[in-house]
């Protein structure tokens, strides 16, 4: 028997022993190279952010609400916390894809995911592996799994650490599940994500983004040294007690905005809300100081 014919038999073996655990992970697609966000619609939820009190069309339960009413944005000046990375679920802004491959087979057994922000890594493995117990570390990016559905790049991000679901103090626990779609069509990209929280949300909550491929571009360069921004007494915590949030209506009286449709809840998404809408009071005057110029 030739060494050719024997490394043939061998290979071949191998396959049918691994009962052919690549095949998930063959990528209908190559999403490999730097892909950027377009913001359009989504720049002032992501680079100013949202406004405090603004919950609309957040499928939130009470207990969502009352730690984005007594959240201050004053966190974010803390030295412990101005260079927290941003959670898995909050939006990318760039994205670098690149192929981890398997010898001999060339299928693709993970992708590294990089981002341009604060550079967060995240590995989505692509050889069917299980998701690791719940009692396993939790992470910024989590634990990621992929699989093809057709073209579309299907990802499901468990074991995250609690972080922000939007920048004005709404949460998402660590016992969140995050999936999302990555559907390429030419130099365009879809991501549909969908966010499971059993501890703050009713139902899940679902945004698009897109993205144009970049195949020029690379990641911005970017750190973070901590440092002290506002002058805080030693143990300090930046907090509003309950009922003591005066910024609380400011949005929906800037808008004209139903305080209570401000408040967010899985019914104000629906079209039939229209018709409580319509009923409800219109909210408080903002005071001439802080009215909306625009």
């Amino acid at each position: 028997m030739s060494d050719a014919y024997r490394f043939t038999i061998l290979a071949s073996l191998l396959l049918l022993s691994s009962g052919l655990t690549t095949r998930p992970a063959l990528a209908q697609v190559d999403l490999s190279g730097k892909w950027g966000e377009t913001l359009t619609e989504d720049e002032p939820d992501l680079f100013p952010g949202p406004e405090i009190g603004d919950y609309t069309e957040m499928p939130i339960n009470d207990a969502a609400r009352m730690r984005a009413d007594t959240w201050d944005a004053q966190k974010l000046e803390m030295i412990e916390h101005e260079c927290d990375p941003h959670g898995a679920t909050y939006a990318p802004f760039g994205l670098m894809f690149r192929q981890d491959l398997v010898p001999f087979t060339e299928a693709v057994a993970a992708w590294e995911v990089q981002l341009d922000y604060m550079h967060e890594k995240r590995t989505i493995y692509m050889d069917g592996r299980p998701h690791p117990p719940a009692s396993a570390p939790h992470t910024w990016e989590g634990f990621s799994t992929g699989e093809w559905e057709g073209d579309m790049l299907r990802v499901t991000v468990t074991h995250m650490k609690e972080a922000f679901l939007r920048r004005n103090g709404l949460p998402r626990s660590e016992k969140a599940t995050f999936i999302q779609y990555f559907i390429p069509h030419g130099n365009f990209m879809t991501l549909i994500t969908d966010v499971e929280d059993p501890v703050y949300l009713t139902e899940p909550f679902i945004r698009n983004a897109n993205f144009v491929r970049a195949p020029t571009g690379r990641l911005i360069a970017h750190y973070c040294l901590p440092s002290v921004a506002v002058e805080h007494p030693e143990g300090y915590v930046a907090y509003h007690l309950p009922g003591k949030n005066n910024f609380l209506t400011e949005y929906a009286s800037r808008w004209g905005v139903p305080v209570e449709a401000a408040r967010g809840g899985a019914e104000t998404i629906y079209p039939e809300y229209q018709e409580k809408l319509a009923r409800l009071p219109a909210p408080p005057k903002l005071p001439e100081h802080k009215e909306n110029k625009q």
